[in-house]
């Protein structure tokens, strides 16, 4: 019956002394810290329709060296495509002309073809 009677300080004799007691939640608050911070990245760069699965996204990023990378999105299916300038180059037909405008916005005017 001995080991059945509960010590007045817990199992290993330490009870309210414990040091590790104030921290034994800072995983869990660490894990909900990312959750948080997660999903506030995802708001903050519209980047919702990463997650829904009808949707096509298509991302863009220039590196300083000129390279190219795109991130196509097509339904479930997630694709990384790199584009150098050498890669580029080939046979195509004009379409039209992309313009600047002051505020900073592009606009494209296509081609007439007769």
């Amino acid at each position: 019956m001995r080991y059945l009677r509960r010590r007045a300080g817990g199992e290993n004799g330490l009870g309210d002394n414990d040091p590790l007691n104030g921290v034994a939640n800072l995983f869990d608050l660490g894990l909900v810290f990312i959750v948080g911070l997660l999903l506030a990245l995802f708001g903050l760069y519209h980047l919702e329709d990463l997650l829904q699965q009808d949707t096509t996204l298509t991302i863009t990023k220039q590196a300083a060296d000129g390279s190219m990378e795109m991130i196509v999105k097509e339904g479930r299916k997630l694709e990384a495509v790199r584009v150098s300038k050498e890669e580029a180059k080939g046979r195509g037909q004009r379409l039209g002309t992309a313009y600047r405008l002051e505020n900073g916005s592009m606009i494209y005017v296509p081609e007439e073809r007769p």
